[in-house]
């Protein structure tokens, strides 16, 4: 298994951060640029990374102020979740970690490390960015 992730304090309360999290519709502003033909609902999402491959994601567990968990809704290249971890730091402050759990083989793991860990770095900044 290998977990890449990167955290961030927002200067939001954790019910605020959750809520926004916990709506797919609005992890579009998360991505990167070479993300395309994004389509969503609050519960799932399809999208195209650029020169690599279709993802479709759905979230398969809610725990409120706490956790939003993705899982790939169709095939995947790999097995991966998705996971956003909230954890409060008083009571305009919330802690936002993002992790990927992914299974990768050697050469996978040589591959996608790199891009996967951008994409977790990103999605950590756009997220302190947005909220704040």
């Amino acid at each position: 298994m290998t977990i890449i992730q990167n955290n961030t304090a927002i200067h939001k309360p954790i019910a605020a951060v959750y809520a926004f999290l916990s709506d797919l519709n609005n992890h579009e502003q998360l991505m990167p640029d070479n993300i395309y033909n994004w389509t969503s609902t609050v519960d799932e999402a399809r999208f195209t990374i650029k020169n690599m491959a279709k993802l479709a994601l759905k979230i398969s567990d809610r725990v409120e102020n706490k956790e939003i968990v993705c899982i790939p809704s169709e095939e995947a290249p790999f097995a991966i979740t998705l996971r956003w971890k909230l954890e409060e730091q008083g009571a305009e402050v919330t802690n936002a970690t993002f992790v990927i759990e992914a299974e990768l083989n050697m050469m996978m793991k040589m591959m996608a490390s790199g891009p996967l860990q951008k994409l977790v770095d990103h999605q950590v900044n756009r997220l302190k960015e947005i909220l704040g």
